[in-house]
Protein backbone atom coordinates (compact mmCIF):
# COMPACT_ATOMS: atom_id res chain seq x y z
CA UNK A 1 0.00 0.00 0.00
CA UNK A 2 1.49 2.71 -0.91
CA UNK A 3 -0.39 6.54 0.60
CA UNK A 4 -0.19 9.24 -2.71
CA UNK A 5 0.52 12.97 -2.07
CA UNK A 6 -3.54 13.09 -1.36
CA UNK A 7 -3.29 11.47 1.95
CA UNK A 8 -0.51 12.72 3.09
CA UNK A 9 -1.47 15.97 2.51
CA UNK A 10 -4.95 15.57 3.90
CA UNK A 11 -3.84 14.60 6.98
CA UNK A 12 -1.46 17.27 7.09
CA UNK A 13 -4.66 19.88 6.22
CA UNK A 14 -6.69 17.99 8.85
CA UNK A 15 -3.83 18.15 11.75
CA UNK A 16 -3.71 22.04 10.90
CA UNK A 17 -7.37 22.30 11.39
CA UNK A 18 -7.30 20.59 14.55
CA UNK A 19 -4.55 22.67 16.05
CA UNK A 20 -6.68 25.59 15.30
CA UNK A 21 -8.57 27.20 18.66
CA UNK A 22 -11.94 25.50 19.23
CA UNK A 23 -14.72 27.38 16.93
CA UNK A 24 -11.73 28.94 14.74
CA UNK A 25 -12.18 28.28 10.67
CA UNK A 26 -9.24 28.69 8.62
CA UNK A 27 -9.36 29.52 4.65
CA UNK A 28 -7.96 27.46 2.02
CA UNK A 29 -4.83 30.00 1.41
CA UNK A 30 -4.30 30.18 5.41
CA UNK A 31 -4.09 25.81 5.40
CA UNK A 32 -1.99 26.29 2.60
CA UNK A 33 0.90 28.58 3.73
CA UNK A 34 1.19 26.58 6.62
CA UNK A 35 1.13 23.11 4.70
CA UNK A 36 2.72 24.35 1.86
CA UNK A 37 0.00 22.95 -0.76
CA UNK A 38 -1.64 25.14 -3.46
CA UNK A 39 -5.16 26.48 -2.60
CA UNK A 40 -5.99 24.42 -5.42
CA UNK A 41 -5.03 21.11 -4.59
CA UNK A 42 -6.33 21.59 -1.19
CA UNK A 43 -9.99 23.02 -2.73
CA UNK A 44 -9.59 18.96 -4.61
CA UNK A 45 -9.07 17.34 -1.36
CA UNK A 46 -11.76 19.23 0.84
CA UNK A 47 -14.27 17.52 -1.87
CA UNK A 48 -14.44 14.10 -0.56
CA UNK A 49 -13.27 15.13 3.25
CA UNK A 50 -16.62 17.37 3.30
CA UNK A 51 -18.34 14.53 1.76
CA UNK A 52 -17.12 12.13 4.13
CA UNK A 53 -18.47 14.51 6.79
CA UNK A 54 -14.86 15.38 8.11
CA UNK A 55 -14.38 18.47 7.59
CA UNK A 56 -17.24 21.64 6.70
CA UNK A 57 -17.13 24.64 4.72
CA UNK A 58 -18.39 27.16 7.19
CA UNK A 59 -19.78 30.51 4.88
CA UNK A 60 -19.66 34.26 5.29
CA UNK A 61 -16.96 36.85 6.41
CA UNK A 62 -15.55 35.19 8.97
CA UNK A 63 -16.04 31.70 6.83
CA UNK A 64 -13.34 28.92 6.04
CA UNK A 65 -12.99 25.20 6.71
CA UNK A 66 -13.14 23.02 10.27
CA UNK A 67 -13.56 19.68 11.21
CA UNK A 68 -16.47 17.82 10.97
CA UNK A 69 -16.17 16.19 13.85
CA UNK A 70 -14.39 15.94 17.13
CA UNK A 71 -10.17 15.25 16.69
CA UNK A 72 -10.72 12.64 18.91
CA UNK A 73 -13.37 10.78 16.61
CA UNK A 74 -11.72 11.12 13.22
CA UNK A 75 -8.99 7.94 12.46
CA UNK A 76 -6.48 8.05 9.93
CA UNK A 77 -8.09 5.80 7.95
CA UNK A 78 -11.31 7.70 7.93
CA UNK A 79 -8.95 10.38 6.49
CA UNK A 80 -7.71 7.91 4.37
CA UNK A 81 -10.07 6.10 2.76
CA UNK A 82 -11.68 9.51 1.89
CA UNK A 83 -9.26 10.41 -0.71
CA UNK A 84 -7.39 7.55 -1.37
CA UNK A 85 -10.34 5.23 -1.70
CA UNK A 86 -10.06 1.58 -0.65
CA UNK A 87 -6.58 0.78 1.24
CA UNK A 88 -6.02 -2.60 0.12
CA UNK A 89 -2.28 -3.89 -0.66
CA UNK A 90 -3.01 -6.43 -3.35
CA UNK A 91 -6.74 -6.71 -5.40
CA UNK A 92 -7.31 -10.14 -3.92
CA UNK A 93 -8.47 -8.71 -0.67
CA UNK A 94 -11.52 -7.03 -0.13
CA UNK A 95 -14.55 -6.35 -2.24
CA UNK A 96 -13.52 -8.62 -4.69
CA UNK A 97 -12.01 -11.90 -3.84
CA UNK A 98 -9.89 -13.88 -5.35
CA UNK A 99 -11.31 -17.05 -6.75
CA UNK A 100 -7.60 -19.04 -6.21
CA UNK A 101 -7.51 -17.53 -2.33
CA UNK A 102 -7.60 -21.21 -1.36
CA UNK A 103 -4.81 -22.59 -3.61
CA UNK A 104 -2.68 -19.03 -3.04
CA UNK A 105 0.13 -19.68 -0.48
CA UNK A 106 0.69 -15.89 -0.14
CA UNK A 107 -3.15 -14.93 0.35
CA UNK A 108 -3.22 -15.46 3.99
CA UNK A 109 0.04 -13.16 4.27
CA UNK A 110 -1.91 -10.27 2.51
CA UNK A 111 -4.86 -10.88 4.26
CA UNK A 112 -3.45 -10.62 7.93
CA UNK A 113 -1.13 -7.56 6.00
CA UNK A 114 -3.89 -5.67 5.45
CA UNK A 115 -5.85 -6.56 8.44
CA UNK A 116 -2.93 -5.16 10.42
CA UNK A 117 -2.67 -1.85 8.54
CA UNK A 118 -6.27 -1.45 9.19
CA UNK A 119 -6.22 -1.73 12.70
CA UNK A 120 -3.57 0.80 12.93
CA UNK A 121 -4.59 3.46 11.48
CA UNK A 122 -8.51 2.66 12.39
CA UNK A 123 -7.04 3.34 16.01
CA UNK A 124 -5.20 6.24 15.75
CA UNK A 125 -7.11 9.32 15.67
CA UNK A 126 -6.50 12.68 14.53
CA UNK A 127 -6.27 13.93 18.60
CA UNK A 128 -3.19 11.32 18.98
CA UNK A 129 -1.52 13.23 16.45
CA UNK A 130 -2.49 16.45 17.69
CA UNK A 131 -0.66 15.33 20.98
CA UNK A 132 2.17 13.92 19.74
CA UNK A 133 2.59 17.49 18.01
CA UNK A 134 2.06 19.67 20.60
CA UNK A 135 4.38 17.32 23.01
CA UNK A 136 7.24 17.24 20.67
CA UNK A 137 7.08 21.40 20.45
CA UNK A 138 6.61 21.32 23.93
CA UNK A 139 10.08 19.70 24.26
CA UNK A 140 11.58 21.88 21.46
CA UNK A 141 11.78 18.48 18.91
CA UNK A 142 10.93 19.09 15.39
CA UNK A 143 8.17 16.66 14.03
Amino acid sequence: MKISTRGRYSLEALLYLALLPEGETASTRSVSGATHVSDGYLEQLFIPLKKASLIEGVRGAQGGYRLGKKASEICVGDILRAVEGPLEPVACIGLHPCPHSPDCSAHNLWSVLFSEIEDFIDHLFLSDIVESFQSAEREGCAV
